[in-house]
């Protein structure tokens, strides 16, 4: 399972490749789009399923964290930052997940994962970081904030997670979201969209929508259902990792000692993260119970067990045992 929800973030790691290489200039909002809202309404045709209760509400404030404010904010930090910067800070998100999950999820925050965290910084800096970056106060809030709403995103999808049929349809839901929220931000800063595509464009567009966006996203949400929080937060830091590598083999970029050094780090940051803690060797992991937002041990008791029903003071009957026939073999 983590294997495959480590292909979102990888595939995520392809969006600058894309974007560059395939899409218009000057569009990314559009792009944000169109990546979102489009395979949000796929989704949506192929479960069927509308929100009900408190989804309505949920799928708007998660979707608006996850895809709309998240993408916003990324494009600004683009914009106004040089790549390794933006990259850079945005790293801090596993350590905010950290922090925010043991506020919200109760889960144990650990020395491990502290230096983890630290180190894919430190790992991803070195990966991406020029010493020639430009920097400028409006794009580092924005990536900062950028990492802040994904962290928040990321742990109340994991406490407000759906049940395994609702998966699929929960993250066309926020895509839907996202998309409609992102949709007049887009057409307010970028005007209307080109009125003539070309094929690569078509292409471009048509990989973040089905891959970049209604697989990742899938397979992302789903590792947040089965995973802890903290534990599918590491996984961001492949997508700068990826990028690198991608720039490095299809661009013709060259490749640095201390690229190296530091795609090593995040490696070991990533491992590091994903070992068993000490404390929780023998204990099954923690998931959500179905239909509720109590935490359960998956295959163990639950922390608060049901009352079993009173036995009203009625006294234990012993068996009665049967009769048996001596021409009957013994049962």
């Amino acid at each position: 399972m983590l294997a495959l929800t480590a292909l979102a973030p990888a595939i995520w790691g392809s969006t600058y490749l894309v974007t560059t290489e395939l899409l218009p200039p000057g569009r990314p909002l559009l792009a944000a789009v169109i990546r979102s809202l489009p395979a949000g309404l796929l989704l949506l045709a192929i479960t069927r399923k509308l929100p009900q209760g408190s989804w309505w509400w949920r799928s708007l404030v998660l979707g608006g964290l996850n895809i709309g404010a998240f993408l916003a904010l990324l494009f600004i930090a683009a914009y106004r930052l040089p790549g390794g910067v933006a990259a850079t800070v945005g790293a801090v998100q596993p350590l905010l997940v950290a922090f925010f999950a043991a506020g919200l999820l109760g889960q144990q925050l650990s020395r491990r994962t502290l230096i983890a965290a630290t180190a894919g910084i430190a790992g991803v800096a070195l990966l991406v970081l020029r010493a020639q970056a430009r920097l400028d106060a409006v794009g580092l809030l924005a990536a900062f904030g950028g990492a802040v709403v994904m962290a928040v995103g990321v742990v109340l999808s994991k406490r407000w997670t759906s049940t395994a049929p609702l998966l699929l349809a929960s993250t066309g839901w926020q895509l839907i979201a996202g998309g409609t929220l992102l949709l007049p931000v887009a057409l307010l800063v970028e005007g209307p969209p080109p009125t003539t595509l070309t094929g690569q464009n078509l292409l471009g567009y048509g990989y973040l929508m089905l891959i970049g966006a209604a697989l990742s996203y899938a397979l992302w949400f789903r590792g947040i259902w089965l995973l802890p929080a903290t534990d599918v937060t590491f996984l961001t830091l492949l997508s700068p990792l990826v990028a690198t590598a991608l720039g490095w083999v299809v661009l013709g970029e060259e490749l640095t000692g201390a690229q190296l050094v530091g795609a090593l780090v995040v490696l070991g940051a990533l491992i590091a993260a994903q070992r068993p803690k000490p404390t929780d060797a023998g204990k099954p992991a923690a998931t959500s119970e179905p239909g509720t937002d109590q935490w359960v041990p998956v295959g163990g008791a639950s922390a608060n067990p049901r009352p079993r029903p009173k036995s009203h003071n009625v006294p234990a009957r012993s068996p009665v045992p049967e009769p048996t026939d001596p021409q009957q073999p013994a049962r």
